[in-house]
């Protein structure tokens, strides 16, 4: 999986057969904060989402970044792969 980081639009994209997905995002500090996920209609894939996910995260390590997830999805993708936990700023449970 190919992910952009368009930094202009601020957020992550990545092209699937049925069309664009996206993760918007904003920055304070050092912390990313994941506001919005995008996806063509009748798209429905859990893993995609769920691997894209893993490698924003990556990105994130890679970064030095602390992640905020906004959207129940994403709090979700946390609560089923918690060895991303570690990428929550303190004060942050899930």
């Amino acid at each position: 999986m190919e992910i952009k980081d368009n930094t202009f639009a601020r957020q992550f994209e990545t092209i699937t057969e049925k069309g664009l997905v996206t993760v918007e995002y904003s920055f304070q500090e050092k912390k990313i904060f994941l506001t919005k996920l995008n996806v063509p209609d009748l798209f429905d894939d859990e893993e995609f989402i769920s691997n894209l996910l893993k490698e924003i995260m990556t990105l994130a390590i890679e970064r030095k970044l602390k992640v905020v997830p906004i959207l129940p999805k994403i709090v979700l993708f946390f609560k089923k792969n918690p060895v991303y936990k570690e990428l929550l700023p303190p004060g942050i449970r899930i």
